[in-house]
């Protein structure tokens, strides 16, 4: 990725270096030298530490006194219990997209679904575009709850999901099938207004991704070499 200064400076390293993690040029673990990056980037190193209280934000980075940073690690334990928080604020925002969408939003939902169908109905499916498009679904839905409390934690989020998922990618690949169904059942509980029905598909999906990046993850499972 080619580096270019932008107009908010810090996080926009913060984007490049949470690119290195989640893509794992950067492996878990491993120091991240304020003075290093600064040098690379052509930015000063007060810019690299306000990127990387971000990047402690998004659950990428550790930051201890006296130590600096480093990549936090990803097992199986924390891999799970992270997604499963992130699966009740998904549920709570399947809930009030039920309750708040308007007629008038139906049809840029619908797009925004349309959006993970094509990216899996490719020749040889991307995990990374099929998950960028599940994202800009959630950030469609997002817009239409307005919930900016929910949004931002949401976002937050969205870093530390797109890791494991890179992780779990071989076993995601295999599961598109069950992808592109979660999301066509999902958008005709939301269309119904059917709450019940929305958060049972929610949390059902998320088990299933959650068993997915378990056994990616686990000490008897080897990671993926999808790199």
């Amino acid at each position: 990725m080619e580096f270019q200064v932008p107009n908010t400076l810090a996080e926009q390293i913060a984007n490049f270096l949470a690119e290195r993690i989640v893509s794992g040029q950067i492996q878990p673990g491993a120091r991240i030298h304020e003075a290093t990056v600064a040098t690379e980037l052509g930015v000063s190193r007060a810019s690299v530490k306000e990127a990387l209280y971000t990047l402690e934000r998004w659950h990428l980075v550790d930051i201890q006194p006296r130590r600096g940073a480093s990549a936090t690690r990803l097992d199986a334990d924390h891999a799970a219990e992270l997604y499963d928080v992130y699966m009740h604020l998904l549920i709570m925002l399947a809930r009030r997209l039920c309750e708040r969408w308007q007629e008038s939003d139906r049809e840029a939902l619908l797009q925004a679904v349309a959006g993970v169908t094509r990216a899996m109905q490719t020749a040889a499916p991307d995990v990374a575009g099929v998950v960028q498009a599940s994202f800009d679904v959630m950030e469609r839905c997002c817009g239409v709850v307005g919930n900016p409390y929910l949004t931002e934690a949401l976002a937050n989020f969205k870093p530390a999901v797109s890791r494991a998922y890179y992780f779990s990618a071989a076993r995601y690949r295999q599961d598109l099938d069950r992808t592109g169904t979660f999301f066509v059942r999902l958008t005709r509980a939301v269309l119904a207004r059917d709450t019940e029905e929305a958060e049972r598909q929610v949390a059902g999906f998320a088990h299933q991704q959650q068993k997915l990046i378990r056994q990616a993850l686990s000490a008897d499972s080897p990671v993926p070499a999808d790199r």
